[in-house]
């Protein structure tokens, strides 16, 4: 069996809009109400997909999940008396970032052998709270086989989980065991801790991972404040390459101790606050990358163009590189659409260390089907959403229609 870490990448949905329902994120609130181009948006996220295959590696895709979402809408007797921001939140694209769709533990960590899966529960921000029945589904069927793969309901709704948003592993290859770090926050700030300990804690166990190699290292409250909602705004990791701000963990000087204790010949590559301030690397998604182990074993960072627009960002980037450190290659992509709702590149995708073999082959990409869903989506998606034009019906219907030709195409149609 060849173990190799796949990128599944969530397609932009066709409903995707700027309602701003993300408390905590800044590029969220900050353009709410503004005009949201979802087909724009979707062919950003394809072409990112193609980018990154193009460099030789392994890329899968989940579905949009199904909106507008009216069960949500009965559940709370919407009606004209109703707060609008529940309709908001029934419209809401937000699955699309698929690092929140799940934890992942990978087979080699695990104590049965098999790949671990826990749907992420989101309960922090209701709009995303209804995302995982219909995301359970979906990992279900594309990790559908039960000799490798164990997907989990979520974690009870006491403890918040986020996902792999608030998780990294760290070890010598991606195929080998390797020591699995989960990022938490603790409550009391201005803005919500999303991560709970206790969910980590229960995952971890549920996952059947050795305490051992286990790290469980609490978020810095001065990033929450700043407006790293998640651990991967401020950190990413890779193989034995930790890539973090300065003001990442509560406990900086611990918090590397501990990685580089448990994690033989970790590289830690650290940007000092002097360097980039916390509402640079925030603007910017500096470590909202895709921190990539490339065919040839050089490690490359994948990085959206903001990045390149900060003067500030692009030129610690270019300091870093000549260097000569673990990261070779800085590579910029275009999400912009993502990125003004707060969701740089590592957001858009879930990354799962698996055998591409045991894997349902209607969510792996390829160059063919990356055409056809790219077809599909400058043919049908809509161009674009205003503020008033969410809930209404012919938008409603088109939203659901085009939805239905992706399934179509896939022949995913026990999606629908």
């Amino acid at each position: 069996m060849t173990l190799v870490e796949i990128n599944f990448d969530g397609i932009v949905g066709p409903s995707h809009n700027y309602s701003g329902l993300s408390l905590g994120n800044l590029a969220a609130t900050k353009n709410a109400g503004k005009v949201a181009y979802p087909r724009a948006a979707a062919l950003q996220g394809i072409a990112k997909m193609r980018h990154n295959m193009a460099l030789g590696l392994t890329q899968g895709f989940l579905l949009p999940l199904p909106r507008p979402k009216l069960s949500f809408l009965d559940d709370m007797a919407f009606g004209d008396d109703a707060d609008p921001a529940l309709k908001a939140m029934a419209w809401s694209a937000s699955s699309m970032w698929t690092a929140n769709a799940a934890t992942v533990s990978p087979a080699p960590d695990t104590a049965d052998g098999r790949c671990h899966l826990t749907v992420a529960n989101l309960v922090t921000m209701p709009h995303r709270s209804i995302e995982w029945p219909d995301t359970l589904a979906q990992l279900r069927v594309a990790f559908g086989n039960e000799d490798h793969f164990a997907v989990h309901g979520p974690v009870p709704a006491t403890f918040g989980d986020e996902g792999a948003a608030n998780h990294m592993r760290m070890g010598s290859a991606h195929a080998d065991t390797c020591v699995e770090i989960f990022v938490y926050g603790r409550p009391g700030g201005r803005f919500p801790a999303r991560q709970h300990e206790q969910a980590s804690r229960a995952i971890a166990r549920r996952h059947g991972l050795d305490e051992a190699r286990c790290l469980f290292i609490e978020q810095s409250a001065i990033a929450i404040e700043a407006g790293a909602f998640h651990n991967d705004v401020v950190a990413v990791a890779n193989e034995h390459v930790l890539f973090c701000h300065e003001q990442a963990f509560a406990d900086r000087d611990a918090a590397h101790s501990a990685i580089r204790a448990a994690v033989p010949g970790a590289e830690i590559v650290e940007v000092p606050s002097g360097a980039v301030s916390l509402e640079e690397a925030i603007t910017s998604y500096l470590f909202n990358a895709q921190l990539l182990t490339l065919p040839t074993g050089e490690q490359a960072l994948i990085v959206p163009t903001e990045c390149r627009d900060s003067a500030a960002v692009s030129g610690w980037l270019d300091a870093m590189l000549a260097t000569n450190g673990p990261i070779r290659k800085v590579l910029y992509v275009d999400v912009r659409q993502s990125m003004a709702n707060g969701g740089g590149p590592a957001c858009l995708r879930l990354r799962v260390v698996a055998d591409p073999a045991t894997v349902d082959s209607r969510f792996l990409l390829d160059e063919e089907k990356a055409e056809s869903i790219a077809s599909v989506i400058d043919q049908y998606w809509p161009e674009s959403i205003a503020p008033h034009e969410i809930g209404d019906r012919q938008l409603a219907e088109q939203v659901v229609n085009v939805r239905e030709k992706l399934l179509s195409l896939l022949n995913l149609k026990e999606l629908g």
